[in-house]
């Protein structure tokens, strides 16, 4: 098994180096890794194949969310490249103001230190972390799933050697290499080295750790993604909003789960909106009221309210006003990402101000609540938490703060 405390703090002492960096030795290692990607592209592929071969009975979404196709391999180079691009969130002066005794104070963002990532399935997830981390200045320990094992160990020796090349140390990215879950608790364990936890994962998985660590976890445990369609929405944007919002890819934490119609609207939008969510392929489970008036419609039960299905199945309730949608998304969301579908500002805003998610939409789906579609570039994860970062998780926000005061004499009365 691996030595956990000395990757912990090997990470540790090359955070600290890499603070001392200029931002532009960071955005050139950044690049640096996106040519190493392409020069490694075949190995990344054949190892991703393997990983896929030595575990047969994945389920199809799963075998989704670990499969490197050659879609995923060029957004990871992508990622890279933008995060290279975005504005150096180190060294920025937050606040700076002189005080009358003559004594300069700035507020300036800093790195975190160490970030340690533990995640399921997705290779792309070991690329953006590493992007995010190095980024903000950062060091990264990577643990990703064992069964993309092959694929993360290529991903992030390519990565390292790109660092090394850029004049980085090679352990500001660090990758477990292994499969045994002991390694898990170990690391929950480097509260000395470690600063952050992100988990991605199952609610599971982000329980496990949360309940098992002192230090800070960076979460969201469910995506229950909601819609609501008022009286006054156009037929054919709520259709394509929701359409895109469920299918563009069920799998994820931003996908749709549950659809709030209003009342004053269901018989006009609902029949054909359930008429092209079936054509794609959606089971949709709804009210009492959704099944009277689609007949292919399951009736749903309470638990269906409260669950994030990440796959193709859909929950619909007709509801009476636009404050009946709030209650509903008040008690039953995951403070994730909801949206309204309306043509009227003020009840747009009326929802804005009264549904208290990390992402609220207007008009647009759902899938736009994450780092690309926010011009934040990579991310590591959407946090549904109050403190530190909340939404999509970028450079910035993998930032904290120090005070700096300077004064010429100046001492306290």
């Amino acid at each position: 098994m691996p030595d956990i405390r000395s990757i912990a703090q090997r990470a540790k002492n090359a955070s600290r180096i890499l603070a001392s960096l200029p931002g532009s030795t960071r955005e050139n290692a950044l690049n640096k890794m996106a040519g190493k990607l392409l020069q490694y592209k075949a190995e990344v592929m054949s190892a991703n194949a393997a990983d896929i071969a030595a575990a047969p009975d994945l389920t199809p979404a799963f075998k989704k969310r670990l499969q490197v196709t050659e879609k995923i391999f060029d957004y990871m180079v992508k990622r890279l490249k933008e995060a290279a691009a975005l504005p150096d969130p180190v060294g920025n002066i937050l606040e700076g103001k002189t005080m009358p005794s003559g004594l300069k104070v700035r507020k300036i963002s800093v790195p975190i230190g160490v970030i340690a990532m533990i995640y399921e399935a997705r290779p792309n997830v070991t690329t953006d972390a590493a992007a995010v981390a190095l980024k903000s200045g950062n060091a990264v320990i990577l643990k990703g799933g064992s069964e993309s094992l092959q694929t993360n160990r290529i991903l992030a020796n390519a990565m390292r050697e790109a660092a090394v090349e850029a004049g980085i140390p090679a352990d500001v990215i660090q990758l477990i290499d292994s499969s045994d879950h002991a390694v898990v608790a170990d690391l929950l364990k480097q509260d000395e080295y470690i600063d952050l936890i992100i988990p991605r994962g199952g609610k599971s998985l982000i329980k496990a750790i949360s309940e098992g660590t002192r230090i800070p976890v960076l979460k969201h445990y469910d995506g229950i993604c909601h819609q609501y369609i008022a009286p006054d929405a156009d037929v054919t944007m709520a259709t394509d909003i929701v359409i895109n919002s469920k299918c563009q890819r069920v799998e994820v934490c931003n996908a749709l789960e549950t659809l709030l119609i209003d009342a004053a609207a269901a018989q006009k939008i609902l029949p054909p909106l359930a008429s092209a969510l079936l054509d794609n392929g959606v089971e949709l489970r709804g009210c009492r009221e959704c099944c009277k008036i689609i007949k292919e419609c399951l009736p749903a039960t309470d638990e269906d309210w409260d669950t994030e299905y990440l796959s193709a199945t859909l929950s619909i309730r007709i509801v009476n006003g636009i404050d009946e949608a709030i209650a509903h998304i008040a008690a039953h969301g995951s403070g994730h990402t909801d949206g309204i579908i309306t043509s009227s500002m003020s009840m747009a805003d009326k929802f804005i101000a009264e549904v208290d998610s990390a992402s609220v939409l207007v008009n647009a789906s759902t899938r736009l609540s994450g780092g690309g579609d926010y011009g934040m570039g990579a991310v590591v994860g959407i946090s549904t938490d109050r403190l530190h970062a909340r939404g999509p998780v970028g450079p910035a926000e993998l930032c904290s703060y120090k005070w700096v005061a300077i004064g010429n004499g100046q001492l306290r009365d």
